[in-house]
């Protein structure tokens, strides 16, 4: 039998308030968690959403400021699963998350409505993705390490709507005769394989 009730609890020591479900005298269910404010003395709804085992588990709600929230699926206390994150400076990450960092797909707009879109680890850019530059009507899709575009190609992608575009286009490279640089590649191949054998 499984005993859930509603209630409240005020920690003394933090004046941290818990209204909700209770299971076997930890957080479990839907509940809120609000902590005082510091200068005003009013409360100020920390986390919404659902707990298991006293733990933020479920889809909720977390707000780290007035401009700064998360909103999606949490587990065993941290960011886990699909959720969005509204960052004080503007900027919007959506997509997967583990142990509290990006971590999968995901995609990063930014105030200036630049995004990336692609592979995330540790919170970092890393794997294959493409950044959109906006501002400059201009997209480079290439390979990530820790934040940092390590190869990849740089096309003009929308340059005459830009705001800012670049000053002069990026021009576009073609191969004159691509069946003979195909044909000498394989060439080439034959003739290493036959010395080898």
């Amino acid at each position: 039998m499984w005993v859930v009730w509603k209630g409240t609890q005020i920690w003394k020591k933090t004046g941290a308030i818990y209204e909700g479900d209770w299971k076997f005298g930890k957080r479990d269910g839907y509940g809120t968690l609000s902590l005082p404010d510091p200068e005003t003395g009013k409360y100020k709804r920390v986390y919404s959403g659902w707990w298991k085992g006293d733990k933020k588990w479920g889809y909720g709600i977390r707000f780290f400021g007035p401009k700064e929230y998360y909103e999606g699926e949490w587990s065993d206390n941290q960011r886990g699963g699909w959720g969005r994150m509204y960052y004080s400076n503007g900027s919007v990450y959506e997509g997967q998350w583990c142990n509290d960092k990006p971590e999968g797909e995901g995609m990063l707009r930014l105030k200036n409505r630049n995004r990336y879109e692609g592979q995330w680890q540790r919170g970092m850019k890393n794997g294959p993705g493409r950044f959109f530059h906006l501002d400059h009507g201009q997209l480079f899709e290439g390979f990530w390490v820790d934040d940092v575009a390590k190869c990849g190609t740089m096309i003009d992608f929308g340059r005459d709507e830009a705001p800012e575009p670049t000053k002069f286009p990026i021009p576009e490279i073609k191969i004159l005769d691509p069946d003979g640089v195909l044909e000498e590649a394989l060439a080439m191949f034959r003739k290493t394989e036959e010395d080898e054998d």
